[in-house]
């Protein structure tokens, strides 16, 4: 249980939009120390800018979460300026569609590298820090938030490389919670699930190296890339609302955090399938509509 925010440092990854950003606003808001990495300059300035004219100290990096050595140096720089962080949110996240065989090799790169690779990079430099300050001090008290996706949890078709991603960061925090509890009680962690959420996820491309153009993309990535537009502009929980959901969280130790608990049926249903050996049910079940209109589009010639 972490009640007392004040003079604790927050690592935050995807700090300059969205959660990340709504994650700082609440940590400058109760006095902690933020150390705001992004990959968008601009986006930086501007976070580091609110949150410094909110009273606090801020370090901010621009950084490649998927490149190992940038996020060595951001390490080495926040145990320099602030030792060992109490929180880290491992939130930078990335999106891409369309059907899971028409993905280049550039696309799972880029793609795994932020969303898997970022977070890996996230716990396995920072943990450590973690937990060589609780061993110096048994009052000492941290806990480690990684984003992953309700696509983590179901398999909704034409987003396979984004759902992979996101399956991989469940099975990583779900183990680093079962590792953290082998070996210590002063460091928590949680599993950010969002589902529709207006984010920057959408038109994250901006910062993707060489991205291709629409006239590069298949059919089924346009039709993914609208279908996501769509569902995430429209989303009415805001980012905002899941950011205090997430401080609540590491405040009770609660692990799941959902931004949409109705979403869960699609869960249940989906696991129960596997425990009876029964073939994956339609995803859309409760919205037939959208499979319906995914399926024409698809195969409409």
């Amino acid at each position: 249980m972490i009640q007392d925010f004040t003079g604790k440092t927050a690592v935050l990854t995807g700090a300059g939009s969205g959660f990340g950003l709504e994650c700082a606003r609440i940590g400058a808001a109760r006095g902690m120390n933020l150390v705001l990495v992004d990959v968008q300059q601009d986006a930086l300035d501007k976070a580091q800018a609110e949150m410094e004219a909110a009273g606090a100290q801020v370090l901010a990096r621009k950084v490649d979460v998927a490149d190992a050595a940038q996020m060595e140096q951001l390490a080495a720089d926040v145990k320099a300026r602030f030792g060992a962080p109490h929180f880290v949110f491992n939130n930078a996240g990335v999106g891409a569609g369309g059907l899971v065989w028409e993905n280049t090799v550039a696309d799972w790169e880029w793609v795994l590298g932020v969303d898997v690779w970022g977070v890996i990079h996230g716990v396995r430099l920072f943990t450590p820090m973690m937990l060589e300050a609780a061993a110096a001090d048994p009052g000492w008290r941290g806990h480690i938030t990684n984003t992953a996706s309700m696509a983590g949890l179901l398999t909704p078709p034409n987003m396979g490389i984004y759902n992979a991603a996101k399956a991989a960061v469940v099975s990583l925090t779900e183990t680093l919670y079962q590792d953290l509890n082998l070996v210590t009680d002063q460091i928590g962690a949680s599993l950010l699930c969002p589902y529709f959420v207006p984010t920057g996820i959408t038109s994250s491309e901006r910062n993707r190296p060489n991205a291709p153009s629409n006239d590069q993309l298949t059919k089924s990535q346009l039709i993914g890339q609208a279908m996501s537009n769509k569902a995430v502009s429209s989303g009415k929980i805001t980012a905002a609302e899941v950011a205090h959901k997430v401080f609540a969280a590491i405040s009770d130790n609660q692990f799941y955090v959902f931004s949409h608990p109705k979403a869960l049926g699609n869960v249940k249903s989906r696991m129960e399938n596997i425990v009876s050996i029964t073939n994956p049910a339609d995803p859309f079940l409760e919205r037939p509509e959208i499979g319906e209109k995914l399926r024409a589009q698809l195969r409409a010639p």
